[in-house]
């Protein structure tokens, strides 16, 4: 076992020595260890000391800065005080770098509204580019420091409306302050910078305020809005609404504002009440009472025409009063703020009375469309099992007027002051008329629903009421009138807009039926107006009331000439005689003159043919035209070519002046060597002659004149240009036609539709539509084009652009149908003026110059007034005849017969006996086209026709006949026949309308020739 001993149990001296040495150690090491912490504090706290002194240096620095830049600040707004004008844009500039340097909300509210006002001075000072602060936009070094300074300023104009609470008066003027910040610099429509050579930088101005816009809507900018709507909770607008309720102040306020500004505010109150449904309804008649106020004010420096004393306003066209053209830009704003008027919202709240009644309903339609129609007009029978379906069993009662309803009662008085306002509107917004129109007949139930409110009215109900209203000059009659003439504009404009299908079909609004009291009612009303003597003195608003509900007649009543839906006779007024109505007429009575002016319709047709040949008579006597005991006719003798009958006409009577044209006109025909054809020179070679001018050059073959598709009616041709001299040849054609007219000559020649609209000038009417008129000239053209107006997807997917592309003699041609329409698509947006623009070019564009030419020749000898007095169709009977069956009884009574036949003769018996009980109604027609050249018979009767009928025996051929002999003559009355004529056929010579007959031994004979001959057309000879 081993024992070991440490040195230092050895020996104890070493061991306290050691021990002492690392004690010291450890202390020293802690002294210095302690030595450094001090100097790193202290250094610490000199440090902190150093910074403290820093930041309080800075501190107060800082504040010594700012109140200096705020005493320089005061300063300059001081001094801009006293002389604002002095300031520029650039030391503006420079003041706001430096406050929005120093910038606290607190403490410098007071010098940011000083500085908005400032801003704002220098952007109204005149003609002072660099006062302008908007002008440093422009500087090409300052551009983007100015766009971040105007973008500093307007943020912190919406933190101040955050605060701001607009029912506080003092606030109140503040938040104007802010928003007119706002407005200026978020629209350059008020930068003056911008007019006259400076136009050129909008575009540029324009996306730098789209900029601005686009920061603050970052930031909140709408959220700060949403703050200040306080009209709602503070009922500012019923205030509003009261407080202009009274004339007075009402008055005072436009008077103020004027005639612009007014239109503002009426933009922003209508604007407002479509955003307070329950002040409104409360507040109706105060508002309504409002707004015819402004509109009224606006509305007596509204001015038809342009003078020196009018300015054109987008809105209100020429106005009398000075508009201010920095509001010019925020026009579209404007009015889309007044769109709310007509809009479906308002009109269901301030029409609620009217919208609110049911119309009666019954389980048995009163009567089929069809008995109101005529059967070629009548309806499918598969669309009255369509219709039958979607109405179910339920079909709305006829609305007629039936009385009942006070006109005194406060329901009534309201709807009338309603419709003051509307019409009001009408009046005054003159620029945007069919916009307001198109809403109000946007509910398919609004018009039918008034129309019941007018016929429940009076005790009686319609008519009386309202003739009663005309005599008086009250401001309950005033306010039934407006109602009236409301429904009327209202009415016109629907039924204008739509397409046959709508009207007849689909029925939409109105039934068709109930068309037919209306129109009843209208054409009563005019009438009275007229015949009473209500329009002669009638002005103003008597007169605007006339011209309105007789535009919605007579838009019914060429409805009803182009599809029948009234029963026959319906437009005459049988209180009207014809003997007082001419001789009113003689007597140049004013009643008369206006009411064939307006409403011609009202007298029977026979007896305006008979005005329309008096007018011809008269004009010919004024002329020297009539063979009297003392002086004769000028007579013009013309020689024609029968191979070149239209050359030779066109060459020698397009020179002929107007009267002579209008004259006597004697036709002497010629072989193509000169030889005189034998012939009686009497007007009835002139009627060959002119029935062969107009078979001729009507015939499409020669291509002046195309056929429509259907019912091959004819319209001058749109390639007829590759004649020579086209235009004069439609001249010509034209004054034929018209000669035609003038003689009292019927010619068969079946026009188209349209066309027939345009020879009486209706294209130039208000009442005129090209769509309504296009079926006339192309039915499937015209379906095509209806189908895409009820095209319920989008119409771009089909490719159509604005152009009509056409095959002319096999070339494909484009026609633009606007500038530049080939590149522009068809869309929902625009694809009813498209519809309009191809019908209008169809029937119009395309054919403009053809029209003109013709019209003006055809206007050379008759004049538009004579005929103005006829619809379309009538014009149609008057140039080819009456439509209707042959009167053979009136023709019997007006023959002549020559060569021994007689009425008793028993060839004439027996051919008077085939035509009425052999015959057809059509083979009738084939017969007097034998013998006139015109199936149809002339409107006024067989005693019209010139010259007579007659009816001539002949024993031998045409080519061996020379006229009537006394053998000839005394061997046809006693029945003498040199041989059996049975092998020839009866002739004709329709330039005399003769009919040329043998002398036939058996009534069965007779009825073989005579239905071959007119089978075979073998008339058009000569005697």
């Amino acid at each position: 076992m081993s024992i070991s001993i440490s040195s230092a149990e050895a020996n104890p001296q070493v061991a306290n020595m050691f021990g002492t040495a690392q004690l010291s150690k450890a202390q020293f090491l802690d002294k210095a260890r302690q030595a450094r912490e001090e100097r790193r504090e202290l250094k610490e706290r000199e440090r902190a000391a150093i910074q403290i002194q820093a930041l309080i240096r800075r501190f107060l620095c800082r504040c010594w800065l700012q109140r200096e830049i705020r005493r320089e600040v005061e300063d300059f707004f001081e001094i801009n005080e006293s002389a604002p004008s002095k300031r520029s844009a650039l030391s503006i500039f420079r003041i706001s770098r430096k406050l929005l340097f120093i910038f606290r909300i607190k403490e410098d509210k007071e010098r940011l509204e000083k500085l908005c006002r400032c801003i704002l001075n220098s952007m109204d000072v005149e003609n002072e580019p660099k006062m302008w602060y908007v002008s440093l936009a422009l500087s090409k070094d300052l551009t983007l420091l100015w766009i971040k300074q105007i973008k500093d300023i307007l943020w912190f104009c919406c933190e101040f409306l955050k605060q701001l609470k607009p029912d506080i008066l003092q606030d109140s003027k503040l938040v104007t302050l802010h928003l007119t910040m706002l407005v200026t610099f978020t629209d350059t429509s008020t930068w003056k910078i911008l007019r006259g050579k400076g136009e050129t930088l909008r575009p540029a101005m324009n996306h730098i305020c789209a900029n601005i816009m686009g920061h603050l809507n970052q930031k909140g900018f709408y959220s700060v809005l949403q703050r200040l709507a306080v009209i709602e909770s503070h009922d500012l607008f019923r205030k509003f609404i009261l407080f202009l309720s009274r004339e007075a102040q009402c008055r005072d306020v436009c008077v103020c504002l004027e005639g612009s500004h007014t239109l503002c505010l009426l933009g922003n109150l209508i604007y407002l009440g479509s955003l307070n449904d329950k002040v409104l309804e409360d507040e109706t008649a105060h508002f309504v009472s409002v707004l015819i106020h402004m509109l009224s004010y606006c509305q007596k420096y509204v001015s038809q025409k342009k003078s020196n004393l009018t300015h054109w306003h987008p809105v209100l066209g020429w106005f009398s009063q000075t508009v201010d053209y920095g509001l010019n830009e925020s026009m579209p704003l404007l009015t889309k703020q007044l769109q709310h008027l007509w809009g479906v919202h308002l009109i269901r709240i301030l029409f609620s009375d009217v919208l609110s009644k049911k119309l009666v309903e019954t389980q048995d339609p009163t009567y089929p469309l069809g008995q109101t129609a005529s059967p070629q007009n009548s309806l499918p029978m598969k669309n009255l099992f369509k219709r039958a379906f979607q109405k179910s069993a339920s079909v709305r009662n006829i609305l007629k007027p039936v009385g009942g309803k006070r006109v005194d009662s406060a329901e009534v008085q309201k709807v009338c002051s309603i419709c003051v306002l509307y019409q009001t509107t009408l009046t005054t917004l003159t620029q945007i008329r069919l916009q307001i129109l198109t809403g109000l007949t946007y509910l398919d139930d609004l018009l039918p629903k008034l129309w019941a409110f007018i016929c429940e009215l009076g005790p009686q109900g319609g008519l009386k009421l309202f003739l009663e209203c005309l005599n008086n000059d009250t401001e309950e009659s005033k306010r039934l009138l407006a109602m009236l003439m409301l429904f009327c504009d209202c009415s016109r404009h629907l039924i204008t807009i739509l397409d046959e299908i709508e009207v007849y079909e689909e029925q939409i609004s109105f039934k068709v039926e109930e068309l037919v009291t209306i129109s009843s009612f209208l054409n009563s009303f005019v009438f009275k107006m007229i015949w009473d003597g209500i329009v002669e003195n009638a002005k103003g608003e008597t007169l605007e009331l006339f011209h309105s509900v007789h535009g919605w007649l007579m838009i019914l009543y060429e409805r009803d000439c182009r599809r029948r839906f009234a029963p026959e006779d319906h437009w005459l007024r049988k209180d009207l005689k014809p003997s007082v109505l001419f001789q009113e007429l003689d007597k140049d009575k004013k009643r008369a003159q206006l009411l064939l002016q307006y409403i011609p319709h009202v007298i029977p047709h026979k007896n305006r043919v008979l005005l329309f040949r008096n007018m011809v008579t008269k004009e010919k006597e004024k002329l020297g035209l009539v063979e009297t005991s003392s002086a004769s006719p000028h007579v013009t003798h013309i020689t024609i070519r029968r191979s070149r009958m239209l050359e030779d006409g066109y060459e020698q009577l397009r020179p002929l002046s107007q009267n002579l044209m209008k004259g006597v006109i004697r036709v002497k025909f010629v072989n193509d060597l000169g030889v005189d054809e034998a012939g009686i020179d009497q007007d009835g070679v002139f009627k060959e002659f002119l029935e062969e001018i107009i078979k001729k050059v009507f015939d499409p073959a020669l291509n002046l004149f195309k056929t429509t598709s259907g019912d091959e009616r004819l319209y001058p041709s749109p390639t007829s240009y590759i004649h020579e001299n086209y235009l004069q040849l439609f001249e010509f054609v034209g004054k034929m036609l018209g000669k035609a007219v003038y003689e009292g000559i019927v010619v068969d020649v079946p026009f188209a539709s349209f066309f027939l609209s345009q020879l009486l000038g209706h294209r130039h009417s208000s009442f005129y539509s090209s769509v309504d008129e296009l079926p006339s000239l192309d039915s499937e053209f015209y379906k095509n084009l209806t189908s895409i107006k009820r095209y319920d997807g989008d119409i771009s997917d089909l490719g159509l652009t604005l152009s009509y592309d056409e095959d002319a003699m096999g070339q494909l041609v484009c026609h633009e149908l606007v500038p530049g329409g080939k590149t522009i698509p068809v869309t929902n947006e625009n694809k009813i003026s498209y519809i309009h623009l191809m019908a209008h070019f169809r029937m119009h564009t395309q054919i403009k110059s053809q029209t003109a030419a013709l019209i003006s020749g055809f206007r050379s000898i008759i004049k538009p007034e004579w005929i103005r007095m006829f619809s379309a169709p009538e014009l149609q009977r008057l140039i080819s005849g009456d439509n209707a069956e042959i009167d053979l009884e009136d023709l019997k009574k007006h023959t002549v017969y020559y060569g021994g036949f007689h009425g008793s003769h028993r060839v004439i018996i027996w051919l008077w006996d085939i035509l009425a009980n052999d015959f057809s109604p059509e083979e009738r027609a084939m017969f007097l086209k034998f013998v006139t050249s015109c199936s149809r018979p002339p409107l006024l009767g067989f005693a019209y026709l010139k010259p007579p009928f007659s009816i001539r025996c002949v024993e031998v051929s045409d080519d061996q006949d020379t006229g009537d002999t006394l053998g000839s003559v005394l061997r046809g009355f006693f029945t003498i026949r040199k041989k059996e004529p049975g092998g020839r056929l009866p002739t004709s010579s329709t330039c005399f309308n003769l009919l040329k007959l043998p002398n036939y031994s058996k009534k069965s004979i007779l009825r073989e020739k005579l239905r071959y001959a007119i089978s075979m057309n073998t008339g058009f000879e000569l005697s």
